[in-house]
């Protein structure tokens, strides 16, 4: 034998007898207690459909499920693009002054997790205009007791009227929304919701088309102004009809958003390699991955809020984030989140409280406390690891971005409103990454792609 290959055969046998590596030795899986084993097995995946909703009597109707879905993908609905940066390129839905450009789909892309991965910047939408929050996922959301970042809204059919009257997303307004129910969705809507009163009767009910729906920027001596057609409050189509007809159009735009709750009560993110280790497959995760799920409900505490099996308490808690630029610098330095939002919510006449819903969900406070300024809505974490951005913000760009601000604590005191509730964690480096791979391993495959389009099978 040759001397150099004396001297590999002898290598081989040193590593061979010295055992693990030292690299090894440290990428160990840990031991859990029972106890740490019962806190990672109540974040267990829940396969079973969402509780019933006592404000939408059709929430889990076929024939409203299969219009939802269709809805969904309807841009017919939307108003004028007022942002100047809908300039029509890709990242946009059109250029500014156009209409019917704008559907639930262009900011909740069913092929991204139901995430806008398509507005510039990957950060907050850009529909009509600019949005000044992050759009969150629609996966699993039909879980959720409250809705938007802020609770701002109390049931998805009236979050959906919301954006569909909101002049940053649908520029649109109940009116016009009920003129093409009866255009393009009439024989479907009645068979599910009953007959449409006579909405061609422009005696009764002003005639509207996408380029006079919604709001309008007009300039005056004083400087621009918005000029809203077909919602309450514009002093003119909407308020200058009776009361009887009101009524009449606000239950046909609600029932459009039941219809889309619906769809929406099937967006599921699905189990995920964590669940199926929990389940007893011990190479479903790494070890580091296993490390950082000990982290997640131990020395990390991040269970604390991100609880049950889709890693959130539907909670509002002040984490102690100062907005940072954005996009195109438009966010609220002062947003103070859920005090805001749950206190319009409790006087908002298309509540799951008031006349356009089949039964109270009875899920807003009676009063929002001080805790709540500040304060939004705790994320999900399932399905998140490919998200563009984090945050009500939208500010950070990655999951380590996301463990690093809670890892340091939040930002300085007196850069947001209220009061943080998070303290620093002491994280080395190679804890931060284990818990970055354990939240990689929460994605499940989504909704089944007959959900991804705008016909589904009832349809068809």
């Amino acid at each position: 034998m040759a001397a150099p290959e004396r001297a590999v055969l002898l290598a081989s046998l040193l590593l061979a007898c010295s055992g693990p590596s030292d690299a090894s030795a440290t990428d160990s899986a840990p031991t859990f207690t029972a106890e740490q084993r019962a806190a990672l097995g109540a974040l267990r995946y829940d396969d079973r459909p969402p509780a019933d909703d006592p404000s939408n009597r059709f929430a889990d109707d076929p024939s409203a499920r299969a219009l939802g879905q269709r809805l969904f993908f309807e841009t017919r609905f939307s108003g004028r693009l007022l942002e100047t940066d809908n300039d029509g390129t890709s990242a946009t839905l059109g250029r500014q002054g156009e209409s019917a450009r704008v559907s639930c789909a262009g900011c909740h892309l069913p092929n991204a997790g139901f995430v806008d991965t398509r507005s510039p910047h990957g950060q907050v939408s850009l529909g009509a205009q600019w949005t000044l929050r992050k759009t969150p996922s629609l996966l699993d959301v039909a879980y959720a007791p409250l809705y938007n970042w802020d609770g701002r809204r109390d049931a998805i059919w009236n979050q959906a009227l919301g954006v569909m009257e909101s002049n940053r997303e649908f520029n649109s307004g109940r009116l016009f929304v009920a003129e093409q129910v009866w255009r393009l969705y009439r024989a479907d809507y009645e068979a599910i919701f009953g007959p449409l009163p006579p909405l061609s009767d422009t005696a009764r009910f002003p005639e509207l088309d996408a380029d006079s729906a919604g709001c309008v920027e007009v300039n005056t001596s004083k400087g621009s102004r918005f000029v809203c057609r077909g919602l309450p409050g514009d002093s003119a189509d909407y308020d200058g009809m009776t009361v009887s007809d009101q009524l009449l159009v606000s239950v046909i735009a609600a029932n459009t958003g039941k219809a889309l709750e619906a769809y929406v009560r099937q967006l599921r993110c699905g189990s995920s390699r964590f669940d199926t280790w929990l389940d007893g497959d011990a190479t479903a995760l790494t070890p580091s991955e296993q490390r950082g799920a000990l982290l997640f409900v131990g020395q990390a505490g991040c269970v604390k809020c991100h609880a049950g099996p889709r890693l959130t308490d539907d909670a509002f808690h002040n984490v102690g984030l100062s907005p940072a630029i954005v996009a195109v610098a438009i966010q609220d330095t002062d947003d103070r989140g859920a005090a805001l939002g749950i206190a319009d919510a409790l006087k908002d006449p298309t509540s799951s409280a008031g006349p356009l819903s089949d039964g109270d969900r009875q899920q807003l406070p009676s009063s929002p406390g001080s805790e709540l300024e500040g304060a939004f809505r705790t994320p999900g974490l399932r399905c998140t690891e490919t998200h563009p951005s984090f945050m009500h913000t939208a500010q950070l760009r990655s999951l380590a971005q996301v463990v690093d601000f809670f890892d340091r604590g939040g930002d300085g005191a007196g850069h947001y409103p209220g009061t943080s509730e998070i303290d620093a964690l002491g994280l080395d480096e190679r804890q931060k990454a284990d818990l970055v791979g354990f939240l990689g391993t929460l994605n499940g495959p989504g909704p089944e792609l007959t959900l991804r389009t705008p016909d589904s099978e009832e349809s068809k």
